[in-house]
């Protein structure tokens, strides 16, 4: 920047005191010279440039550090912008690599929900399949120890095999399982509740019916009551001719009594049977009543009893229905097929159907 050059002072006038008229300079060309400047006026003129001289410098100085001010301020300007260029495209960047994470982050979100899901089903089915296993397991154990139990004939195998299976849904908290649990604690307690019928006391009783069976009376044997004729004649009281002719004619008389027999037979066949097949009927009837005792020991009831109808159903077809000793055998059987009703161990019925719905996966 350059400095103004001061100005000089022009003389627009004479130096005379105030108040004095001054006369205009002439136009000729023979006008005289001007007047000099007073000293005072030049030196304050002096002093104003001077002065003017020195704010021009200060302005200048002013203006310089403004303008260096601003051209730092520009250039660190530039260099923030810059920056903020570099920052802008380095946010870009950031922003896209962001954007690159993100998108891999929802794929991977994505194959995780996946695998989620697919863990759930394998957990599942995993949990059917154990579920399924474990009524498999329960079903064959309780069917097995049914069985233990008709075998030894004691509810023990069957009340264990169904605590085992009672402890077993417990562990495994299933809704579908709560059917089954209710039913297991069912069936214990009607089990337990069961009364059992005493074993021994029934074979002995059969034992007893097989040694009473060669000693009942069939309906068609002839027997000979006694006369007191037989009783009368005694050889101190009759002698010679006289008691033999009464003997004799007593015997007749027995004789003809046995000939014909009056009495009400139910079973025509029972009539007709021979001595050989009387044999048989008694045998037929102690076979039936091993036959039932072995039932009883094999722990068939049904089987049992089944035999004991036939027995029973045989003592009244061939057997004299008026005797003492088969109303009394007959007695004894009918408490023993009585008795036999209670034998039949309780069945967990209840509980076999609770184990078909949860395998059905009801």
């Amino acid at each position: 920047m350059t400095t103004p050059e001061p100005l000089e002072p022009q003389a627009t006038g004479s130096t005379e005191p105030a108040g004095s008229v001054v006369s205009a300079p002439s136009a000729a060309p023979d006008a005289k010279p001007a007047a000099p400047v007073s000293r005072p006026l030049v030196l304050a003129l002096g002093a104003a440039a001077l002065l003017a001289l020195l704010f021009s410098i200060l302005l200048w100085d002013r203006l310089s550090t403004l303008q260096d001010q601003l051209a730092r301020q520009t250039a660190e300007a530039g260099a923030n912008a810059a920056e903020a260029r570099m920052l802008a495209r380095q946010t870009q960047e950031q922003e896209r690599e962001l954007a690159a994470r993100q998108a891999v982050m929802e794929a991977r979100l994505g194959e995780v929900a996946l695998q989620r899901s697919q863990l759930e089903e394998l957990m599942q089915s995993l949990s059917r399949s154990r579920d399924e296993n474990l009524v498999v397991d329960i079903e064959s154990g309780i069917r097995l120890a049914q069985q233990q139990a008709q075998l030894t004939g004691s509810v023990e195998p069957l009340l264990a095999a169904l605590r085992t299976a009672e402890q077993r849904v417990q562990r495994v908290p299933q809704a579908r399982l709560a059917p089954l649990q209710r039913a297991l604690a069912r069936d214990m307690a009607r089990i337990k509740a069961t009364p059992l019928t005493d074993t021994p006391t029934l074979l002995a009783r059969l034992d007893e019916l097989v040694r009473l069976a060669d000693e009942l009376p069939l309906a068609n044997a002839v027997v000979v009551a006694k006369t007191p004729a037989d009783t009368a004649v005694k050889p101190h009281e009759a002698t010679g001719l006289t008691a033999w002719w009464q003997r004799s004619l007593q015997l007749v008389l027995d004789e003809l009594r046995g000939l014909v027999r009056v009495s009400r037979i139910d079973h025509p066949e029972a009539v007709l049977l021979t001595p050989e097949q009387s044999f048989f009927v008694r045998e037929n009837l102690k076979l039936l009543l091993l036959n039932a005792r072995l039932g009883l020991l094999a722990r068939q009831p049904e089987a049992a009893r089944a035999d004991l109808l036939k027995a029973a159903s045989a003592m009244d077809k061939y057997f004299d229905a008026d005797s003492r000793r088969l109303r009394a055998a007959a007695g004894l059987l009918q408490q023993t097929r009585e008795q036999m009703k209670t034998l039949e161990l309780p069945r967990v019925d209840d509980t076999l159907a609770a184990l078909a719905t949860a395998a059905a996966g009801r």
